[in-house]
């Protein structure tokens, strides 16, 4: 029996496969205008693996989980997280997931949600600002992280992603290195986790899931920004996912 979870965020689409009890298969797909579309390509690779509707449960969860039509349930990602993480991490965690609309903070206790804070609807602090701010300095994610490492303390106050975009746009302007306006966005970042982990007020035991999670610089800057370590793992990306193929078990 196969276990499918599948995660629909807003700009990439994760998936995960359990044979039985064995993790067996993870994969991406870009989301792209149309969770609908993704949903049905995603069923046809998992089509080409052997996975049938018969032979499997399959559970959504993410932005985009209402587009999964054959679906035999969806959760929300906070329970799917909590679960996934715990699965990987192993013990109590308080879970830092980067998603690409929004930043949540879950506290995990014995494999389920103890308390979840997330930030308001805006892009700041989170990774579809971190890819806008790289777009205006014409350079992707990895090169942006790369050079901001080389760079001085700038900073971008903006709380607003419009705004901040602006300000960046005025600091080119203003003959700023690029390195250090990429240290500069990488800060902006790193301060409004840090600040939404304060809010929640539970931290401990640090874990970083989402898109973000095989960026070690992040990871660097997280730790130092929290005064802890900020651990992670080579499936954070697919804790959602993972987390929904877990509670597939549960179908009936």
């Amino acid at each position: 029996m196969y276990y499918i979870g599948i995660d629909i965020g807003s700009t990439a689409s994760k998936v995960c496969v359990f044979e039985d009890d064995n993790l067996v298969n993870t994969f991406v797909y870009p989301t792209g205008w149309s969770s609908v579309k993704t949903a049905e390509e995603i069923k046809k690779q998992l089509e080409d693996m052997g996975v049938t509707e018969e032979n499997s449960k399959v559970v959504a969860t993410g932005y985009g989980r209402v587009s999964v039509p054959y679906a035999n349930k969806t959760i929300t990602e906070i329970t799917c997280h909590a679960k996934g993480a715990s699965y990987l991490f192993g013990e109590d965690c308080t879970v830092i997931d980067i998603g690409g609309q929004d930043t949540k903070v879950i506290t995990v206790e014995e494999g389920n949600v103890k308390n979840f804070i997330m930030n308001d609807k805006c892009a700041a602090g989170t990774g579809r600002f971190l890819e806008l701010m790289a777009n205006t300095l014409g350079l992707d994610i990895e090169e942006m992280t790369k050079r901001a490492q080389e760079g001085e303390s700038v900073t971008i106050s903006s709380m607003c992603t419009v705004f901040a975009e602006s300000e960046v746009i005025s600091l080119i302007g203003a003959g700023k290195k690029r390195e250090d306006i990429a240290y500069g966005v990488i800060d902006s970042i790193t301060d409004k986790v840090k600040s939404l982990c304060q809010k929640h007020s539970e931290g401990y035991n640090y874990f970083l899931t989402g898109g973000l999670c095989d960026n070690p610089y992040i990871v660097e800057r997280l730790s130092k920004k929290l005064g802890a370590e900020v651990k992670t793992h080579s499936k954070a990306r697919f804790a959602g996912a993972i987390g929904a193929a877990l509670m597939a078990k549960k179908v009936k």
